[in-house]
């Protein structure tokens, strides 16, 4: 890999190296050209401007001599005239006057731009003026006064004329002499300067010549570096489609319009076509399902924007077949205008799709299980929590999945525990019954199968726990074995009672018959004495009896109300003072059939234990309500049925009791009263009476918050309830 990735260096730094050679030599030939060009330039300058100071030299020349010929041809043609007179002569005169001073104009505006030579026409000009206006002047003269009057006026001036003239000649002359001087340098100037542009034009042939001859050779090793780096392409482009078309999940390449543009071998197999020619340039979202065509559009739209992104979507292929894909999708910049096109990777999901639904299935399979199905690993942390749990336990299943199961559902590790854990290891099962805490800290008994679960080495991976709540079961079983020890009790009781009250028989009738045997007060007294206790321990022995066999009274269609009134009135005056009474009873509570003594026995029994739980005071609330009870609810208690009830609920805010006590207090002769103050038999009657009326009681109780007793009396039917409001009118009517 070191030597592939040393030898994909070198070529690179080679290819690096020849581009910055082409880049020198391009920029060296391109300043080689520019300077060519710049002295090329200037020398076509210098040669125009030299050319155009020859030139305008050798028209300054010709115009001087022209102006000399002129004004000679003027001289000459003012003599003819003043000789002959000739008309012809006189014309040909002012045709020479004229041009002397065109000329002379010319030549002022050829020299305007060289101050010397304008300095020269401010010297020659006025003399020339000067010297016209003369010879016009002898003109006029001549018309006028004839030849005599201008031969006198040239013998006059004979010195004048001829000065002046002499010196516009050698002004002439010695301006020409200058100016060719001039012209015979600026000429060799010329001629130097084009032997320079020539020499160095063929200086600059050579070395674009040889620049020419370098670039080829350039060019030709690049234009065949460029060959053999097109063929190592496309034998590079041939490798990487042959690897495109052996990767096993389908490549696409898509244009930013969203027609295919590339696709592999696989890719073709997916879409169930033999041939790329039938999918290339053709709308990619054809073979989409069509509520995954809009996700798919809007992640092509941001692909081709720069970003990556991944979806999950749906194709049907030419043949029907319904395949879920996943895209991986990249941006892939086209370096010709700086866009992006589109470059997925999708592979076939549709078996783990499948899977997955079979595990959603199989998940929901899990949730509709009313049992707590928990799974954790070795170390006890939480991996699976099904609704069963969630609603076994009140923990939602992110609350409680990474922690440790054992710190969550118990209160300490306990030998039972340790033992289940080490039989699940060795022999991969475990069953039993477990105690554990749910979210409000509340205790429950659950029964639970464990079973080990090993990964596919053998190893072992983690424990499945099913968990099914048995509290209602216990409790009811706990009744029912309550319900027997109380049933064998009374069985014992009532023969106890038996032998008892023959015992007590004789006894009373010795008394009855020694208090009229033995009339003195102190007998009579001690007498008394003894048939009290005689009596007292007849009426305990007949609560007993009571409890035992269930003594059914006389029954009758019962209003609760009235009752608790009742309850009310000796609550208010016979109990302290400290303690606060609170009736709550509706106006349509139904009626009961029973025995309406039996029922006040009950009523008094409950809250005289709701004042002696209260010793320093307190809330004591007595309460009733219809109910209706179905089958769920009628699993809570044993000796609960399908129908409908009225539910007395006496409460106090007194001690409370623990469970221990709670699971007893029904039994005969068990008390919490101190010696004296109960024999243990209240709620034991209670009971019974309760139980001989078809109802049933359930206790709840916290240490220091109080104690609640409902008491479901059965409620009577439409048929009781009619009757007495029959005997109820016609007690009416015979009053």
């Amino acid at each position: 890999m070191d030597v592939i990735c040393r030898r994909k260096g070198d070529r690179t730094s080679k290819k690096w190296y020849r581009v910055q050679k082409l880049k020198a030599i391009f920029v060296l030939a391109l300043a080689i050209v520019f300077t060519n060009a710049v002295v090329s330039y200037s020398n076509t300058v210098k040669l125009i401007h030299n050319q155009q100071w020859v030139t305008s030299s050798y028209e300054v020349i010709t115009q001087v001599e022209r102006i000399q010929s002129t004004l000679k041809d003027t001289e000459t043609a003012q003599r003819n005239y003043l000789i002959t007179v000739d008309a012809d002569d006189l014309k040909t005169y002012l045709a020479a006057y004229q041009e002397t001073n065109r000329n002379i104009q010319i030549l002022s505006k050829l020299t305007a731009n060289n101050h010397q030579k304008q300095q020269w026409i401010y010297l020659l000009e006025p003399k020339i003026t000067s010297r016209l206006s003369i010879l016009q002047q002898e003109i006029s003269l001549r018309q006028n006064q004839g030849f005599e009057a201008v031969r006198q006026r040239i013998l006059s001036d004979k010195d004048n004329p001829s000065s002046k003239e002499k010196e516009i000649q050698q002004l002439i002359h010695d301006s020409l002499e200058v100016e060719k001087n001039l012209l015979h340098q600026g000429m060799q100037q010329v001629q130097a300067s084009s032997q320079k542009a020539i020499v160095t034009f063929f200086i600059a042939a050579i070395v674009d010549l040889v620049l020419v001859a370098l670039l080829y050779d350039l060019l030709w090793h690049y234009i065949r570096q460029l060959q053999q780096t097109e063929l190592a392409l496309r034998q590079s482009e041939n490798r990487l489609r042959a690897m495109i078309d052996a990767e096993p999940e389908c490549i696409k390449l898509i244009a930013k319009d969203g027609t295919l543009l590339e696709i592999n071998a696989e890719g073709l197999a997916m879409m169930e076509v033999e041939s790329a020619d039938v999918l290339i340039g053709k709308p990619i979202d054809a073979v989409i399902v069509p509520e995954y065509r809009a996700a798919f559009a809007n992640l092509h739209k941001s692909i081709c924007q720069g970003n990556k992104g991944t979806l999950e979507f749906e194709i049907v292929g030419f043949k029907g077949t319904r395949r879920y894909m996943e895209t991986h999708a990249v941006p892939l910049r086209n370096e010709s205008d700086g866009t992006f096109i589109h470059l997925a990777l999708m592979r076939d999901i549709t078996q783990q799709k499948q899977a997955e639904q079979k595990i959603r299935e199989q998940g929901l399979l899990l949730d509709v299980s009313t049992e707590g199905i928990i799974v954790r690993n070795i170390h006890n942390q939480i991996l699976f929590w099904n609704q069963g749990a969630e609603r076994l336990y009140g923990w939602k299943a992110e609350e409680v999945v990474g922690k440790n199961v054992l710190q969550l559902l118990y209160k300490d590790i306990s030998p039972q525990l340790e033992d289940a854990y080490l039989k699940v290891i060795n022999t991969g099962e475990w069953r039993g019954e477990l105690h554990q805490l749910t979210k409000e800290g509340k205790v429950i008994i659950v029964e639970s199968r464990w079973i080990l679960i090993r990964d596919d080495n053998g190893q072992t991976k983690s424990i499945l726990s099913v968990n099914t709540e048995i509290t209602q079961q216990k409790q009811l079983e706990a009744q029912l074995l309550r319900s027997q020890r109380l049933e064998s009790i009374g069985t014992l009781a009532g023969g106890i009672v038996h032998d008892l009250n023959n015992i007590l028989s004789p006894i009373l009738m010795s008394v009855q018959l020694l208090q009229k045997k033995l009339p003195d007060s102190q007998s009579q007294q001690i007498l008394q004495t003894l048939e009290n206790n005689v009596k007292r321990g007849a009426n305990l022995l007949k609560q007993v009896l009571s409890f035992a066999r269930g003594i059914e009274g006389k029954r009758t269609i019962v209003q609760i109300q009235p009752l608790m009134a009742e309850m009310e009135q000796i609550i208010a005056q016979t109990f302290p003072k400290s303690i606060i009474c609170q009736v709550d009873i509706p106006k349509n509570l139904w009626y009961v059939r029973g025995d309406t003594t039996q029922l006040h026995q009950v009523l008094i029994n409950l809250v005289v234990n709701a004042r002696d739980a209260m010793p320093n005071g307190g809330i004591l609330r007595i309460a009733a309500e219809n109910l209706v009870i179905g089958e769920h609810s009628a699993q809570i208690n044993i000796d609960a049925k399908v129908g409908s009830y009225v539910a007395i609920v006496v409460t106090d805010t007194g001690m409370g009791m623990s469970l221990e006590v709670q699971q007893r207090i029904f039994e005969p002769f068990f008390t919490t009263k101190e010696v004296g103050k109960g024999t243990g038999l209240g709620l034991s009657t209670a009971l019974g009476i309760i139980k001989n009326h078809g109802g049933f009681v359930n206790v709840y109780s916290q240490i220091g918050r109080g104690t609640q007793f409902t008491v479901y009396l059965p409620a009577s039917t439409f048929r009781d309830t009619h009757s007495l409001s029959l005997e109820l009118e016609s007690v009416i009517g015979d009053g």
